[in-house]
């Protein structure tokens, strides 16, 4: 069984997390919220927000109005800003972002890793460089360490991940198109040793044809590893 130390992790559908600490710190990451199709009507608006964490400049993982969202952050937590791989060209059309190796945002700790993907926006009717895509380990109150690894291929550095920062829960794309794939996931659940994963970025479109029971074939031999298939809105808490 997971401990999450009194957190509570919400799938928001696709990419996107919402992760709510014990003192009601509120942490979204991929903040697509408004086009996105899985996530529930009742989730798409924050009341607050403390940190916001952007994998990559891609219309499916930043196409919620992000700058209303940064002054909603800026509300809540005044001396903090979102943190992003997204260039500055990026940054300057949406607003203000911090680029982090790592952060330190009150209860939070924030690291920004490697993942290998693309990342562009769409400036002025122009499709721009966005910037590295990311993953990020977050560290919450209490000690649970999160990996989200964005959108990703499988890559041997995953085992250094798992090394460096030990995280519990692993968020992996499983989707098998422009990302890993259950194939492509279970090595990467190997790789980081991690023993608990939700799939993300699966299923949203019809493209997106990997699935979490095809993960869990592929790795019934990992003794103690649990999938923690979560509809859009569930939670982890």
């Amino acid at each position: 069984m997971l401990r999450t130390c009194g957190s509570k992790i919400t799938w928001l559908g696709h990419s996107t997390f919402r992760v709510t600490t014990p003192s009601g710190k509120v942490i979204l990451v991929d903040p697509w919220l408004t086009g996105n199709p899985a996530c529930p009507e009742s989730l798409k608006k924050l009341a607050r927000l403390d940190v916001m964490l952007i994998t990559h400049g891609h219309g499916d993982h930043l196409a919620t109005p992000w700058p209303s969202l940064a002054r909603t952050s800026r509300r809540s937590s005044p001396s903090t800003r979102p943190a992003c791989g997204l260039s500055p060209r990026a940054s300057r059309k949406r607003c203000r972002c911090r680029r982090v190796a790592r952060k330190k945002a009150g209860e939070i700790e924030v690291t920004m890793v490697h993942a290998i993907h693309s990342s562009s926006i769409e400036d002025d009717g122009k499709i721009v460089y966005g910037g590295e895509p990311c993953g990020y380990i977050v560290r919450l109150p209490g000690g649970l360490t999160v990996y989200h690894a964005g959108d990703t291929t499988v890559f041997g550095d995953m085992k250094l991940i798992g090394e460096l920062y030990a995280p519990e829960l692993a968020c992996l794309p499983i989707g098998d198109l422009y990302t890993m794939g259950p194939r492509e996931a279970a090595l990467a659940i190997r790789l980081l040793g991690v023993r608990h994963v939700v799939p993300m970025h699966y299923g949203t479109f019809p493209a997106l044809t990997g699935t979490p029971e095809a993960l869990r074939e592929l790795t019934q031999d990992i003794a103690g590893l649990e999938i923690h298939a979560l509809k859009p809105g569930e939670s982890l808490s």
